[in-house]
């Protein structure tokens, strides 16, 4: 039975390093990317030094034109201080001014068509930085897809029936797609927000070492907020995704399941399981959004009192001549430079976080223990006759539940084998071992003398037709529903054969389109027996060597079964057939019968034969019989 996941604690460092090394492959894209995003912040980054110079160029000119012409600077100072005005004495030697002359508008055009070109430059450089940055994502993201797909395509079937098709869904499209938005938004955006911390605190320091280390002291700050308030919020991401899981997995089973789920009234007891898992994804949503949320706050108001310290000090460092009004300025924009991208890299850390959990799942499923491999070469007889052995076999679904032990019988090419018993018996484990779903745990089963284990399961399935009692169709036409057993390329015109020699052909006459009518697993215009007729039709075309029928007609009416046991009788001929029965009348032509209690063989032998034995056969048709009675009754 599926259960819910495991909710492991999350490896941050473990997963987040393995999600980076799927970036690999794309090292030339991401190489060019870190090029262009480097060249892209230094022009970003110089774009405030040129326009302070434009500042100095404009305050140059108010200030010199109210200065006598013919005197140098130096001598301007003098004059302003012999007036008792060195504060503007100090701010003359820090500006490039000439005395009596006014606003260089051509100096200050050309400073800004330096500033227009070099933003202009980085807008462009960004630009291609996020081309690349997104084909290496998406080529990542894709790749990642193709090995979830090779990865179910390995998996064991046991792993299937211990999860729930919602949550391995959820693992191969919700938690792939938040891991691509995650690298798309964050991948650029922290590269990018580093580099600018690290260009932006080279000018500061260039500038005036004094403003730098006053803009360097509030990241300690900074640092301690995002660090505990990422903490916090990690648990609540992992939950977050895995009760996505747990809810995707319900309402895939709630749509699957929607008539049986009205026939037995639990509408209200289904809303209400939705409800208590949507509560839990509500709160766990909650939780890491609110709390990871915290961060842009609290770096905001960080950001705006390093902002307040940085124009208090240079306000003075001005005020004394050690600094000019467009070195302030530049500063100024370099300290808002200088936080926000650290408030970004802040914020963007619940993004990363949850990119991070939903990667662990991804890996968990990555890592989940695949079957054994196929041998090479494969040992498969070149003509398949039908005969089958299983010799001294063992198997347990469970270690401490022993199921099947010490089981040897032999099946003959061409027989018909019966196999019944009550519910759990292990009728279709035998099977399942038969096709390689399941390995033995110890014995061995042959098919005309070779091993199975030593086939592949591909080349082994292949002569293997299979009927189950619960029908599956795909999304397409008949017809291609039924030519899904054979070789691409299958004319039509044996479909029809089989179609007519399985009984299909007679309903699929009365639909409007015919063979071309679509159909899928929600039945649509067929009924569940039609259904079932039309997997039967699939399996005879594939023309295998040994047939097996899981309860292949328990979904039919008594006519159409009479029908279907005629067809299959001539179907059968030639063929080793394994039929798992629940109605033993439909099962009394058979060449074997096998009867199985708690998955031992406690009997065999033909229908007449054990009803004169009187054991569990005859307990169990007399039990049949006496039902089949009280509801003619």
């Amino acid at each position: 039975m599926g259960g819910p996941p495991l909710v492991k604690s999350l490896d941050f460092k473990g997963s987040g390093k393995r999600l980076l090394g799927q970036l690999r492959p794309q090292r030339a894209a991401l190489t060019g990317a870190l090029l262009l995003t480097v060249a892209s912040v230094a022009l970003t980054v110089t774009g405030p030094r040129v326009l302070g110079h434009a500042t100095d160029l404009l305050l140059a000119g108010l200030v010199g034109r109210h200065l006598p012409s013919g005197v140098t600077e130096q001598q301007a100072a003098e004059q302003l201080r012999a007036h008792g005005q060195g504060g503007l004495a100090d701010l003359i030697g820090t500006l490039p001014l000439v005395p009596g002359h006014g606003i260089d508008f051509t100096a200050v055009g050309t400073v800004l068509l330096y500033a227009t070109l070099i933003y202009a430059a980085a807008a462009l450089f960004g630009f291609l930085q996020a081309r690349l940055v997104t084909t290496a994502v998406q080529g990542t993201v894709f790749r990642m897809r193709e090995q979830v797909e090779e990865k179910l395509a390995r998996l064991p079937l046991s792993y299937f029936d211990k999860q729930q098709r919602g949550e391995v869904l959820s693992r191969a499209t919700n938690d792939i797609d938040n891991i691509q938005q995650t690298l798309q938004q964050s991948l650029s955006q922290i590269v990018t927000s580093v580099l600018t911390v690290l260009g932006v605190l080279a000018m500061m320091f260039w500038i005036t070492p004094l403003l730098a280390a006053v803009a360097l002291a509030t990241v300690p700050l900074s640092v301690i907020v995002a660090t505990r308030v990422g903490k916090r919020a990690q648990p609540q991401f992992v939950k977050q995704w895995s009760s996505t899981g747990k809810l995707n997995g319900h309402v895939e089973e709630m749509y699957t399941g929607h008539s049986l789920v009205r026939v037995f009234g639990r509408q209200k007891e289904s809303a209400e399981r939705f409800r208590e898992q949507n509560d839990a994804l509500y709160e766990a949503g909650f939780k890491a959004q609110a709390i990871s949320g915290l961060i842009q706050p609290a770096m905001t108001f960080v950001g705006n009192l390093n902002y307040v310290l940085i124009a208090v000090v240079g306000g003075l460092q001005v005020a004394s001549g050690a600094l000019s009004v467009g070195e302030v300025q530049a500063f100024i924009q370099y300290s808002r430079q200088f936080s926000q991208p650290l408030t970004q890299i802040a914020a963007l850390a619940n993004l990363v976080q949850s990119g991070v959990a939903s990667a662990e799942r991804v890996f968990e499923l990555l890592d989940a223990e695949e079957q054994t491999p196929d041998p090479e070469p494969s040992a498969a007889p070149a003509r398949t006759v039908g005969r089958v052995a299983f010799e001294d076999v063992s198997f347990r679904y469970d270690e401490d539940k022993p199921l099947i032990e010490g089981l040897s019988l032999t099946v003959e090419p061409g027989q018909t084998v019966a196999i019944v018993g009550p519910t759990g018996a292990g009728k279709t484990t035998l099977v399942n071992l038969l096709m390689r779903f399941y390995e033995t745990r110890s014995g061995r089963i042959t098919l005309d003398g070779t091993d199975i284990a030593t086939v592949g399961r591909e080349e082994l399935r292949s002569r293997i037709g299979m009927v189950l009692q619960d029908t599956w169709l795909f999304g397409g036409t008949i017809a291609e529903n039924i030519a899904y057993g054979a070789p691409d390329g299958t004319p039509h015109e044996k479909v029809v054969e089989a179609a007519r020699a399985t009984h299909v052909d007679r309903f699929v006459r009365t639909l409007p389109d015919g063979y071309d009518s679509v159909v899928d697993d929600e039945g649509g215009s067929v009924s569940v027996g039609e259904k079932q007729l039309i997997t039967i039709a699939r399996a005879f075309l594939a023309e295998p060597a040994i047939l097996v029928l899981d309860e292949a007609t328990s979904s039919v009416d008594t006519r159409t079964e009479v029908l279907i046991q005629q067809a299959m009788a001539r179907l059968r001929t030639g063929r080793t057939s394994f039929v798992i029965a629940h109605r033993l009348s439909t099962i009394r032509d058979a060449d074997l019968i096998l009867v199985m209690e708690s998955g031992a063989l406690v009997e065999q032998g033909t229908h007449d034969t054990l009803l004169a034995a009187d054991g569990a056969y005859a307990r169990l048709y007399a039990a049949q019989f006496a039902e089949a009675v009280v509801e003619a009754g």
